[in-house]
């Protein structure tokens, strides 16, 4: 498997292209803020011809740039319908503080093709085996993509789930602490350890990594938690 990450805009949100290698068709997750160019410029180095935009919610920092990725390449977006509504009002995502940022405004729209995920749905794309896991607490709809590698290993697309020390912000709108630990609990700690975590934002980790130290999943008892959150 081919994963090329990076970050895009004001709050560095990560971007990947996934592809079984150089030279195959890939899925795009979480085209961001300022993401185009760098994501043409990838597409363009790795000869990789896109198929389709995965979402692991709906925060603009995630899918700022999904409309003219998706348009341009003629593919669609697959986002879970507790985030769709985002997607053409993104404030709707972020606190009254980061409204007041851009001004109360933010104008979004949606791609021309649409797809809604759901749990435990298998993705099978640009050649890759993709499972998807609603993991509400950050938003509503909230997801992680998996999938096993050919050449042994297993990777986690996070998005703002799980960080490395960390996990994403539940004090936005669509965010509850609660359902992040039991999400955390049931969804992401039952993962082997060698799971590789590409995150949102941030480095990458291992789910054995996290079991080990991070603080909020140490403190999966203690509902208000540990540590600082991440995430927009």
């Amino acid at each position: 498997m081919l994963v090329v990450g990076f970050p895009t805009g004001a709050f560095q949100a990560n971007c990947y292209l996934v592809a079984p290698g150089e030279g195959e068709p890939c899925v795009i997750v979480d085209p961001g803020q300022d993401a185009v160019e760098p994501i043409t410029d990838a597409l363009r180095k790795h000869r990789l011809s896109p198929v389709a935009a995965l979402l692991t919610h709906g925060h603009f920092d995630h899918v700022y740039s999904v409309a003219p990725i998706c348009d341009g390449n003629d593919i669609p977006a697959w986002i879970h319908p507790d985030d769709r509504e985002m997607l053409t009002d993104p404030l709707k995502g972020i606190s009254t503080e980061g409204a007041q940022f851009f001004g109360g405004r933010l104008e979004m729209r949606e791609p021309s093709e649409v797809r809604e995920l759901d749990d435990g749905v298998l993705l099978e794309l640009a050649g890759l085996t993709l499972t998807v896991d609603h993991t509400p607490g950050h938003t509503r709809g909230s997801v992680v993509f998996r999938s096993e590698l050919d050449e042994g290993g297993r990777v986690l697309f996070a998005g703002d789930t799980l960080f490395a020390g960390s996990i994403g912000r539940t004090d936005l709108p669509g965010g509850d602490m609660a359902t992040m630990a039991t999400t955390l609990r049931t969804k992401l700690m039952t993962l082997a350890d060698d799971t590789v975590v590409l995150p949102g934002h941030g480095p990458s980790t291992t789910i054995g990594r996290e079991r080990a130290s991070n603080p909020f999943l140490l403190g999966l008892d203690d509902p208000s938690g540990t540590g600082p959150m991440r995430g927009l």
